[in-house]
């Protein structure tokens, strides 16, 4: 058998994509927003505070990123359709779409009301099914494929001990639909896959990276579960998430990609 031949060159190449960015303000979207902003690609930024979005968008700006904004959240389809529409009207065609948007609430589930239940469901899974419903439809009718890039998590294969019940079970719904989608739109060259991170510096998390008693205590129980020994940082989570948005990816899809050091793994 002779050597294949084979050019990685432009394998994770996504310079010129059109790439819409759910939740964009937070920790995980500005790694989004980032990664694929300084690869090239151009940026349908959305969130729902509009303070802070156009804060990011003169960011970016700065940055010679491309991006418009786009102030709502996937509440409802006429949500998700003007996200879509922004970026079309902007870019053309839409070939990646990031969902980075989602929210927890913490309790044991005998104090959890049904309604604290239902919006962490409403905000992490029923908005990404909206959108990525909008955005398919885009994607299936101008052709080409397509990405769809979801964020799960850890614990949407783990449980918690500390009331996760609402969140652990948003997150095994977003693999679920990972699952189902990658598979319904292979057919049209969409691959359809979830990055899950584990802890990663941020500002909801910074407390865990301090130097203090009960900060120390706390990671090192954790990393006690974590291969690597460390917590994780922004740019662990940017070269998979650059691959599941490039063609590196195309024979990919319907996959859960654990960026946790290997906590998952034991």
């Amino acid at each position: 058998m002779s050597l294949p031949i084979i050019d990685p060159s432009g394998l994770f190449d996504v310079r010129g994509k059109s790439a819409l960015v759910v939740g964009a303000t937070g920790a995980f979207g500005k790694v989004v927003c980032a990664t694929l902003g300084q690869a090239g690609a151009k940026l349908a930024i959305t969130a729902g505070n509009a303070q802070e979005l156009a804060t990011l968008k003169g960011e970016l700006q700065a940055a010679g990123i491309a991006a418009v904004e786009i102030a709502r959240r996937p509440n409802t389809e006429g949500d998700c359709d003007a996200m879509v529409r922004a970026a079309l009207a902007s870019y053309g065609r839409l070939d990646i779409l990031v969902v980075a948007s989602g929210m927890n609430d913490v309790a044991p589930i005998v104090d959890m009301t049904p309604e604290r239940f239902q919006k962490v469901m409403l905000a992490n899974v029923e908005g990404a099914w909206l959108i990525a419903r909008a955005a398919g439809r885009q994607m299936i009718a101008q052709g080409g494929g397509g990405k769809v890039v979801f964020t799960s998590s850890a614990r949407g294969k783990l449980g918690h001990p500390a009331g996760y019940s609402a969140y652990c079970t948003s997150k095994s719904a977003i693999d679920g639909m990972t699952k189902a989608l990658g598979c319904e739109w292979g057919k049209y060259g969409i691959t359809v896959n979830a990055l899950a991170p584990t802890v990663f510096r941020s500002p909801l998390t910074a407390w865990m990276f301090a130097d203090d008693e009960k900060a120390r205590t706390v990671r090192q129980g954790f990393l006690a579960r974590v291969p690597i020994g460390r917590l994780g940082e922004p740019e662990d989570l940017a070269g998979p998430l650059l691959f599941l948005c490039s063609r590196a990816s195309d024979f990919h899809t319907g996959h859960i990609i654990y960026a946790d050091g290997g906590y998952t793994a034991g």
